[in-house]
């Protein structure tokens, strides 16, 4: 059927997109996979040395901020530093001892990656130190290897390694521009996977505050409890006390804090303040020859060279290392920079993804090679450091120096610090990971991204930590290709009095129109759904013929395929399409195009479908498809349906 068809009516034509080179147009798919952002903006008609002294400072941050610093900016970031300084060091002792590390490796952690961090950092916010998860991940892990006490040189040595991997693969994310891998783990995983690993460790301290020798190496909760209950007589009364008294003080010194803002560093203080009076205490009593444990001796002097200390010569446990890094470098990732991205937002300014991979990267990468373990952005320190009215990231700095002149000189006072304070530090901090509002909400909105909260929730508490990453991962990219293979297909239906046609489902008030089935495509077409969509779209019409059978006049004669949200489609999307189009044939009916974008313009002329449909059956809108159709309908007389087509191109062919 020729346009002079529609001479009554004026159509706009759906325009075919200048051809692109083929180089040309893999180039720009790259950048815009790669380069969303755009970071070469800012070099565009700049001369050499400008580009030089730019391309420093894109990788380089303070460079760019640091000429702008003033003393004002500096009076805020000394107060936040040392306010999380506070919070750091006795932090970094008890995530050390929740990765089965020597108290000390914890505090050399927060010295030197805050001080990389702060040079290569995007974010004003972000505190940088150990983190309780992935601790407690490198624990499990590499302890089902080597044990700990057992051989405590190596298993130093496979930490190190692990986190030099985890910062090489953290740094390679940045560098190639591939932080949407990061993406994958959704916020319902994140919530449940943290909410589970918060449970683990809050009853692995159960050993530190009930004063036990021996205990379980396994995370499960069976475990752990079995642990606990079968060694009831080996319970220590005084460290039970000690333990329940300094976590019911952290609890309402948070309490207090939350309901006066103002007095955020009450709560900041309060670790530091247990260990010194756990320590004064300890000391005056002589508990620690009635059965409380204490730290002992720290090594004093600052961070040894380590490099030497990277196993890669270690065949046997090198693969445990690099999964290990991986593992626990995707997870401190992820959080890091969700609560970096989280807190930009309350100062209005933006945080670049690729550069704060690079910046974890590298900082790793240095703190394997000085004896550190693996460091990320945890909330609790940033959030301190966020309230203490921090302004860049020279915070971490203050907060590297003090951690700095605490390993020179003040590393002796912690000898007499009680193991049962540093276990009512971690259960205080884990029990804030546990959103349980956060779940609420999500059965409230999405009931399947509760699903993969609450399985990722069970699989850490009653399996493992591993497990629970996995499944919790697995469900999330299950529910991608269900996504992908189960597009949505609505029909839709006519606003009275307009030219809107909306999903007949949602509103109520639209209207079926009369012998014309419009259906609306809700994804791109490819291989994965090609097939269901064809069956879905044959099932629609069943149904539309069904319901005429039962009525008076023509039945369907039209079937009108709104494709505005079909973004592009493949080989198989266009070989459904064809054999769409031939079932409709067989079946009297004229299939109709709306609104197809530029690639699928692309696809449809290169298989010749644009050929076989007919260049102008194909339309720039719904409205224009339904008006056309409609004047096809009242100017011919259709065939009865028993008729085959002999001539597609006849007149009132429909």
């Amino acid at each position: 059927m020729g346009n002079g068809e529609f001479e009554c009516e004026q159509y706009h034509r759906v325009e075919m997109p200048k051809p692109k080179p083929c180089f040309k147009s893999l180039t720009s798919s790259l950048k815009e996979t790669l380069f969303p952002d755009d970071p070469f903006r800012q070099f565009k008609n700049q001369p050499i040395s400008r580009k030089f002294i730019l391309g420093l400072q894109y990788f380089i941050p303070i460079l760019e901020w640091a000429p702008r610093y003033t003393f004002g900016f500096f009076k805020a970031d000394l107060i936040a530093g040392i306010t999380i300084a506070s919070l750091a060091v006795p932090q970094g002792i008890s995530y050390a001892g929740l990765a089965n590390l020597p108290p000390v490796i914890g505090l050399y952690s927060s010295f030197v990656p805050p001080l990389v961090y702060a040079m290569l950092g995007s974010s004003k916010d972000l505190a940088i130190g150990t983190v309780a998860v992935p601790s407690l991940l490198i624990s499990s892990m590499l302890g089902k290897q080597v044990h700990p006490s057992e051989n405590p040189q190596l298993y130093l040595q496979l930490v190190l390694t692990a986190t030099f991997f985890a910062g090489v693969f953290q740094a390679s994310l940045g560098f190639l521009r591939l932080g949407f891998i990061v993406d994958f783990l959704s916020h319902a995983t994140i919530v449940g996977f943290m909410g589970g690993a918060a449970t683990v460790v809050c009853l692995q301290q159960l050993k530190g505050i009930l004063g036990l020798v021996h205990f379980t190496h396994q995370t499960d909760l069976v475990s752990v409890m079995t642990s606990i209950f079968t060694q009831i007589h080996q319970w220590r009364w005084e460290s039970g006390v000690l333990g329940c008294c300094f976590l019911f003080f952290l609890f309402l010194t948070r309490y207090f804090s939350k309901r006066k803002a103002a007095f955020f560093w009450i709560n900041a203080m309060a670790p530091l303040t247990s260990v010194i009076l756990g320590s004064v205490l300890v000391y005056l009593t002589h508990a620690e020859k009635h059965g409380v444990e204490v730290i002992g001796q720290l090594k004093k002097g600052l961070n040894p060279v380590s490099l030497s200390e990277l196993a890669f010569d270690s065949h046997e446990h090198l693969t445990i290392a690099i999964k290990t890094g991986v593992i626990c470098g995707v997870i401190a990732l992820a959080e890091g920079v969700a609560v970096g991205r989280s807190f930009a937002i309350f100062k209005n300014y933006q945080i670049d993804g690729n550069k704060e991979m690079i910046a974890f990267g590298m900082m790793n990468i240095a703190g394997s090679c000085t004896c550190c373990y693996l460091t990320a952005g945890p909330f609790s320190r940033t959030a301190v450091n966020f309230n203490a009215g921090c302004k860049t990231a020279v915070s971490n700095i203050v907060m590297a120096t003090a951690v700095m002149i605490t390993l020179l000189f003040l590393t002796p006072l912690f000898h007499y610090t009680p193991m049962v304070v540093l276990s009512s530090i971690i259960i205080s901090a884990m029990l804030g990971l546990i959103d349980y509002q956060a779940a609420i909400h999500l059965w409230h909105i999405d009931k399947f991204d509760f699903a993969v909260c609450l399985s990722a929730y069970v699989a850490v508490v009653f399996g493992s930590v591993e497990m629970g990453l996995t499944i919790a991962v697995a469900m999330s990219l299950l529910r991608i290709v269900l996504f992908v293979a189960r597009p949505k297909t609505v029909v839709l239906g006519n606003i009275p009095n307009t030219v809107i046609y909306r999903s007949v489902d949602q509103y109520t008030s639209a209207n079926n129109v009369p012998r014309i089935l419009i259906l609306h495509i809700n994804a791109p077409i490819y291989f994965a759904n090609a097939s269901y969509l064809r069956e879905r779209i044959s099932r629609w019409i069943d149904e539309e013929e069904d319901k005429s059978k039962g009525s008076s006049g023509v039945g369907l004669q039209y079937v009108i395929l709104d494709m505005s949200a079909v973004g592009s489609i493949d080989t198989s999307g266009t070989s459904m399409l064809e054999e769409v189009k031939k079932n409709m044939d067989r079946r009297c009916l004229k299939l109709v195009f709306a609104n197809p974008g530029s690639e699928v313009m692309k696809k449809l002329e290169r298989s010749k479908m644009i050929d076989n449909i007919g260049q102008e059956w194909i339309f720039l809108t719904v409205g224009e498809a339904v008006s056309a159709c409609n004047f096809m309908l009242h100017s011919c007389k259709p065939k009865a349906k028993a008729i085959e087509y002999e001539n597609e191109a006849s007149d009132c062919n429909v």
